[in-house]
């Protein structure tokens, strides 16, 4: 668990040098920082979204996978989640709905992708931790961005960060004969189509709501599963 301890601390951090900063970065500074966040964003996602070749594989799994996250209703739970943070430290303001916008956007950016599932399972697996020691670092820089722009909620994402991962090293034994090379690209490909959503919604060409999208990042170890039961 340390490499997700350190994650979340690094959040922390980021997040609040970031809400420090943001007092004397003017308003036009703040939205061409998070365009050039948004783009960046998207690059990673196309990057990763190319990682598999077995596209029907990504293609049923992003669709199956909204089917499912739409029944859970996971982007309104998240979006409640904020709500109850919000409440627990501060009055309605004005500018209310940035809280929960930071924390959504900040929990979904900061747990989608590679690098939070494969780190998460190698502190699990091995103890090697190095993958979520990079990534504490890459986290703790974009929530310095985030929370300029975005406040306070962006540093409350680590809660889900911990918990998402924390879950995934815990239960890592158990799903250690499932993650072939194969299956691993598979579920970073969908988690780049999920990335690469944020990135249009930062950029307001979307509104897609990415949470419900979720389950489909660990679809691809199901089919490998029944494939192998059947096998």
């Amino acid at each position: 668990m340390l490499g997700t301890i350190v994650n979340a601390l690094a959040i922390i951090g980021g997040s609040l040098l970031g809400i420090i900063f943001s007092k004397g970065i003017p308003d036009s500074y703040k939205q061409n920082i998070m365009s050039g966040v948004g783009l960046s964003v998207m690059l990673i996602g196309i990057k990763s979204a190319l990682s598999s070749d077995s596209l029907m594989v990504v293609i049923f799994s992003v669709i199956i996978g909204a089917m499912i996250g739409e029944f859970l209703k996971i982007e309104q739970r998240l979006e409640d989640l904020g709500t109850f943070f919000e409440r627990k430290i501060s009055r309605k303001t004005s500018d209310s709905g940035s809280f929960a916008r930071g924390f959504v956007t900040a929990s979904l950016v900061f747990c989608v992708g590679s690098m939070a599932i494969v780190g998460a399972l190698e502190s699990g697996l091995t103890s090697n931790h190095q993958t979520l020691f990079a990534k504490s670092i890459l986290d703790g820089v974009t929530s310095i961005i985030f929370a300029s722009s975005m406040g306070i909620g962006v540093m409350f994402s680590s809660i889900p960060v911990f918990l998402y991962q924390g879950l995934i090293t815990i239960t890592a034994v158990f799903m250690k004969s499932f993650l072939v090379p194969e299956t691993i690209s598979q579920m970073t490909s969908v988690g780049g189509l999920l990335i690469l959503a944020i990135g249009m919604n930062l950029l307001g060409i979307t509104k897609i709501r990415i949470g419900n999208l979720l389950p489909g990042m660990f679809l691809p170890l199901i089919y490998f599963a029944i494939c192998q039961l059947f096998s």
